[in-house]
């Protein structure tokens, strides 16, 4: 397979399934353990969450960008050098944008909207990410873009790019550029692109895992038929001694 149809075949998936794959349960032998589950900053918090969850899980390689207050010190980059950065990433993208804005308008800044979502729409991306709030909700709807944000909010002031594919953290998650999002109404995942392949075989592994015991669990009718469906092996718990 490409790495173009194992993305879209992992949009079949939803993102808590994959982080059972990538961190979860270390000790599951289907869980890859990539990262510490606890300690490590891998996967979103509650305070994001998905603005239309109807369009179901989205995948994407990392492009990172970092917003701000405008800096008479600074004043390199723009909204175009982050166009850039989409347009030469392998596809398709998510968009991680860290928002460092003062605390007193930090929940007011309406950061995106229509005409830089279709800006980012035509090089190949499918989604933004970010610790805090955007706008134009229903002109971006029909777009079938993916907002997953603190919150929306009509309006901003001036503010400026401060850097672009750099390490950037949101929501908990910290993220590199180039680096794999998976996102649904759960939240988002983050992975690293050489790992793609084993996520997809061992994730289609634990859905043929689970279909099995959820099956049995659907039929089971006392508490030594649901032990039984366990059967201290899935990822529920340790397999017994």
């Amino acid at each position: 397979m490409t790495e173009l149809e194992m993305l879209e075949e992992l949009r079949q998936f939803d993102t808590p399934s994959i982080t059972n794959v990538v961190a979860t349960y270390p000790d599951n032998p289907l869980c890859l353990g990539l990262y510490n589950p606890w300690t490590e900053n891998w996967y979103t918090d509650q305070t994001v969450r998905c603005m239309y969850p109807e369009l179901g899980p989205l995948v994407g390689y990392a492009v990172t960008c970092v917003y701000g207050l405008p800096d008479a010190t600074y004043n390199r980059l723009t909204f175009m050098d982050v166009v850039d950065a989409l347009d030469v990433s392998p596809k398709p993208t998510v968009l991680v944008i860290q928002q460092k804005f003062p605390p007193e308008i930090a929940g007011k800044v309406g950061l995106a909207g229509g005409n830089m979502v279709s800006a980012m729409k035509a090089v190949g991306c499918v989604g933004l990410l970010s610790n805090g709030p955007s706008r134009d909700i229903d002109e971006v709807r029909p777009l079938k873009f993916q907002y997953m944000l603190s919150g929306i909010t009509p309006g901003h002031g001036a503010m400026a790019v401060q850097a672009v594919n750099v390490p950037v953290s949101v929501a908990g998650m910290d993220v590199a550029p180039g680096e794999i999002i998976h996102m649904d109404e759960n939240g988002a995942v983050k992975f690293p692109a050489n790992k793609l392949e084993a996520v997809l075989r061992n994730v289609r592994a634990l859905r043929d895992e689970e279909e099995a015991r959820m099956g049995k669990l659907h039929q089971a009718s006392n508490a030594a038929e649901v032990r039984a469906a366990f059967g201290g092996k899935g990822y529920a718990a340790k397999e017994s001694k």
